[in-house]
């Protein structure tokens, strides 16, 4: 669990420096994933390969990054994963889901350090991890598979393009969400820290929980 406090200029630190590196690590692998995997899907987009050093380069180190993402998926079920587990809280919440897609974050259930939106993008990205993980280690060393097994390298390229495919959708939300919607997220995964009225508005639960206050309500 992460070592949220009250810093002493007043701010929240929201995420230490372990959380963040961890967080980074699997972003930017993730992302490199992303490219190298769609310029190896179709030669429609092999010109991006092309920028990453070549075909042969994105081949070799597709899956080696492959393993160093799943590794920080793993480290962050670590650091986050029983804050991940859906609540009552959470089930509140998402009766209210309309709010958050308006970003009226005032017109929310008060919530924990993660809300529900951010727990389901969090089991997505575990689980997706996982079958891209295995589904991709099959595809890597075929010449272990023996021929009686042989359709699990269909069956493997199928759940890795499935599994792509949504990571990639939850990727897209979780960028979009932390950068254009919810305002001062974005700089929590850079600083660590954020204001008391940024945490009142969007996670008043934990803030009440930091700061020793007791439960908050709308």
């Amino acid at each position: 669990m992460g070592e949220s406090r009250v810093l002493p200029d007043g701010s929240i630190l929201r995420y230490n420096f372990v959380e963040r590196m961890i967080h980074w690590v699997a972003g930017a692998s993730y992302v490199y994933l992303l490219l190298t995997g769609l310029a190896l899907w179709t030669p429609w987009l092999y010109w991006l390969a092309v920028m990453l050093g070549g075909g042969g380069v994105s081949r070799t180190l597709h899956p080696w990054v492959g393993l160093l993402f799943m590794a920080a998926v793993l480290r962050m079920y670590q650091l986050w994963g029983k804050e991940m587990r859906i609540t009552d809280v959470d089930r509140e919440w998402n009766k209210a889901l309309r709010h958050y897609t308006r970003n009226e974050d005032q017109n929310l259930p008060p919530v924990e350090r993660f809300n529900a939106g951010q727990k389901y993008l969090f089991w997505l990205m575990y689980w997706g991890g996982v079958v891209l993980t295995i589904t991709g280690v099959v595809m890597w060393i075929p010449e272990y598979i023996p021929w009686s097994l042989r359709f699990l390298l269909h069956l493997s390229v199928l759940l890795h393009a499935i599994a792509a495919l949504l990571t990639i959708g939850g990727f897209i939300i979780h960028v979009y969400m932390g950068t254009a919607v919810v305002r001062g997220g974005f700089r929590s995964v850079i600083r660590g820290e954020v204001s008391q009225g940024w945490a009142k508005m969007h996670h008043r639960l934990w803030l009440a929980r930091i700061t020793g206050n007791g439960p908050t309500k709308r």
